[in-house]
């Protein structure tokens, strides 16, 4: 009987022990995005990361722009938004609209071109002029503002969410089967019975406020003061994919851009289709190139943008 449960107990221990390998080298755990709380725009991931996880690499330079380091030599286009433009760890930093527009601008006007990656999950556009306010444009020469529908009343609340939220972690598991079993299995058990939904990205937007999300005319002030152009673009979500129209919140930020003459990219223009989502609103990485797609033409057919004093 001893030698049984010697038996299995080695045979549990190796077993550990494997998934243990298995899951720090093949998907990565124990090498989460880790989260940086901040008195000004809530939270953001701290800098100068750089991971490997469920495959891909992911990189936040040393102002936690999912960007490589910026070139003090380069044209630069800041780009904001939440977990859409970000990808979170489901995504390959090259597989990034970001960083395809990057390197594709870089060939187009022969000169190193960044279009900065400014995200993360549920920021709001209160939350990206918070960190523009903070940081400066970087020298910049244009301002892009990726939002959907439901940025229109999503504003900043300051809850406390970095290290209690498990999508929002400061610091690593000690061990991948903690990660395992706390962050997905047991948290997964735990939303279901608590009726609530939890996103890899952290994503969890809803009309909370009755005041309309207060970033879009501190952008528009901004931009003009400045003298930047600012184009917002209109990512719709998949129920409005396959409605083919943007939902009232949408309609909201339509009427706010036409009343103040603010450049509008919606994506309903685009051809738009579900086989681009990989849930109800981020992108695969076949999404990530349709991103590309959109804001490439408008900014080939617009050079001056990057080239101007």
């Amino acid at each position: 009987m001893k030698k049984i449960l010697r038996f299995i107990a080695i045979f549990c221990l190796i077993a550990l022990l494997a998934l243990e390998l298995i899951l720090r080298i093949n998907f990565g755990f124990c090498q989460s995005v880790l989260m940086l709380e901040n008195p000004d725009y809530e939270y953001i991931a701290q800098p100068s990361q750089i991971r490997q996880r469920f495959g891909n690499r992911i990189v936040y330079n040393n102002y936690s722009m999912r960007s490589d380091l910026l070139n003090p030599s380069s044209l630069k286009i800041l780009g904001f938004g939440d977990s859409v433009i970000n990808g979170g760890s489901l995504t390959d930093q090259d597989s990034l609209a970001t960083k395809i527009l990057s390197d594709s601008l870089s060939k187009l006007i022969n000169k190193p071109v960044q279009f900065l990656n400014i995200s993360a999950g549920s920021w709001g556009p209160d939350n990206c002029f918070s960190y523009l306010k903070t940081h400066g444009n970087f020298g910049a020469k244009c301002i892009f503002l990726i939002v959907s529908s439901h940025d229109a009343y999503d504003n900043m609340n300051f809850e406390k969410i970095v290290g209690i939220n498990k999508n929002f972690p400061n610091r690593q598991y000690s061990l991948a089967v903690c990660e395992l079993f706390d962050r997905y299995i047991l948290e997964k058990i735990r939303s279901k019975k608590n009726n609530t939904y939890i996103n890899e990205l952290g994503i969890n937007k809803k009309k909370s406020h009755s005041t309309f999300n207060e970033g879009f005319i501190s952008f528009l002030n901004y931009s003009t003061l400045e003298n930047l152009s600012l184009i917002v673009l209109l990512h719709a979500e998949k129920n409005e994919v396959v409605s083919n129209k943007y939902n009232s919140q949408g309609q909201e930020i339509i009427k706010f851009c036409n009343e103040n003459n603010i450049t509008l990219l919606k994506d309903l223009d685009y051809s738009m289709n579900i086989d681009l989502y990989r849930d109800n609103i981020h992108l695969n990485d076949k999404g990530q190139k349709k991103l590309f797609g959109i804001i490439m033409p408008y900014l080939r057919a617009n050079k001056d943008l990057l080239l101007k004093n």
